[in-house]
């Protein structure tokens, strides 16, 4: 009898192009966390715990690598529901962070439903575009996954949690357009974002941009009753943008504001971000070395190991050392965008997309923090900030990016 024929090689069943960045940029998290914490008085244990949330998310990893494919398809609904649940239970009895009640407590731990949400909400909203009977340019099926999104985004700005939000909005777009919404569809979802930032800045900026987005309107030519519930629409945005302002909480108000002008307080809403480009500048090329930062180890960013972790990283590696993390970054974005184009289900393929959209988001926003050129809102680096909650969902996350790629040439 001959010997059996093996037709495949490991490299077919796991992607290790993909898995090792990863790996490094925990390592790099670690290395980070230790440094921003070793002489903090309050937060000397949180490198322990980190490591304790690593190695469970390395198992959790290879659980959900294992599972069968169509298990995430029969989950979307079930996760998604159980994530409403608890963003409601975390407004009713959770533990106020930061201003925010986001937190379930669990004893010496914490876990953030928001993180979870997405997930959630990838799933979900992947499971319904992905119907037989979809039609993404069809306004039905438009709001019905706006709502699907929307849900958990009006329960976390309850909290009020602004930089999750963003999140979500972010991978709503991108789920829209990997479906192949049209350009008409895509300024529909995005002109009442576009208002709502330009309220921001003040009333010439918000008519400018109802100005702009009438010229849209304009442009594509559709009938007058549709266009001026757009347009109708694009106010609301605005005047709904102005209320929710108002009742965030004053800290993230001026944390808004700071982003416009960081100098207009520059020891309160726009110190972190001065003193973050100041870490990262005085790092010059090869930075200052591992435990030799002055702005990380005299601690002049408060809790920089969580959102401003990379500012260790340009302040003790230098440019070097970021120009590296980021290069990790790229090479994973480009293995996720490889495997959600060569997944033969579309179910998978747009969950691919929306756990793209999420690493993505958080990776722009939170190094623009870092560098100035995005507001202070609360957004974890993936895999290298301190948090159980980021960590652990964010390797569920890569488990099922790693499962598409094992099983992308059938689905079982």
């Amino acid at each position: 009898m001959s010997a059996l024929r093996i037709d495949y090689k490991i490299e077919d069943l796991f992607d290790f192009k993909l898995f090792l960045p990863v790996l490094a940029l925990i390592g790099i998290g670690l290395a980070a966390i230790y440094s921003s914490t070793v002489n903090h008085p309050t937060a000397s244990g949180n490198f322990e715990k980190q490591v304790i949330f690593t190695i469970i998310s390395i198992i959790l990893f290879f659980t959900v690598y294992s599972i069968p494919t169509n298990f995430f398809r029969m989950a979307a609904v079930p996760a998604y529901l159980l994530s409403i649940f608890l963003l409601v239970i975390v407004l009713v009895a959770g533990k106020q962070v930061s201003g925010a009640k986001s937190w379930l407590d669990l004893g010496a731990f914490g876990f953030q439903p928001s993180e979870f949400a997405k997930l959630a909400a990838i799933l979900a909203i992947s499971a319904f575009l992905s119907r037989t009977n979809s039609n993404i340019e069809n306004f039905k099926d438009i709001i019905y996954t706006l709502t699907i999104g929307f849900i958990p985004v009006g329960l976390i700005l309850l909290e009020p949690d602004m930089g999750s939000s963003f999140v979500f909005f972010g991978l709503i777009l991108c789920l829209l357009f990997w479906k192949g919404i049209s350009l008409f569809g895509l300024f529909v979802v995005l002109s009442p974002a576009f208002i709502a930032v330009s309220s921001l800045f003040g009333m010439y900026y918000f008519l400018g941009g109802l100005s702009l987005v009438l010229l849209g309107l304009l442009f594509f030519r559709k009938d007058i009753f549709f266009s001026g519930s757009i347009f109708a629409l694009n106010i609301a945005a605005g005047f709904f943008t102005d209320y929710v302002f108002k009742a965030l909480s004053p800290h993230q108000q001026k944390r808004i504001l700071s982003f416009m002008d960081p100098y207009a307080d520059p020891l309160g809403a726009g110190y972190n971000a001065i003193q973050a480009k100041v870490a990262i500048g005085s790092g010059g090329l090869f930075g200052k070395g591992f435990l030799q930062g002055n702005q990380t180890q005299l601690q002049f960013i408060p809790e920089q190991w969580t959102d401003f972790i990379f500012c260790v990283i340009g302040e003790e590696f230098g440019f070097i050392g970021s120009v590296i993390t980021i290069i990790f970054f790229i090479i994973i974005f480009y293995r996720i965008i490889k495997i959600a184009y060569s997944a033969k289900d579309e179910f998978l393929s747009l969950v691919s997309i929306g756990i793209l959209a999420v690493y993505f988001i958080h990776w722009i926003i939170n190094i623009g923090m870092s560098v100035g050129i995005m507001p202070v809102i609360g957004i974890p680096l993936p895999f290298v900030s301190y948090g159980g909650s980021s960590l652990l969902v964010n390797m569920i996350m890569l488990g099922i990016i790693l499962n598409v790629f094992r099983t992308r040439k059938y689905y079982t």
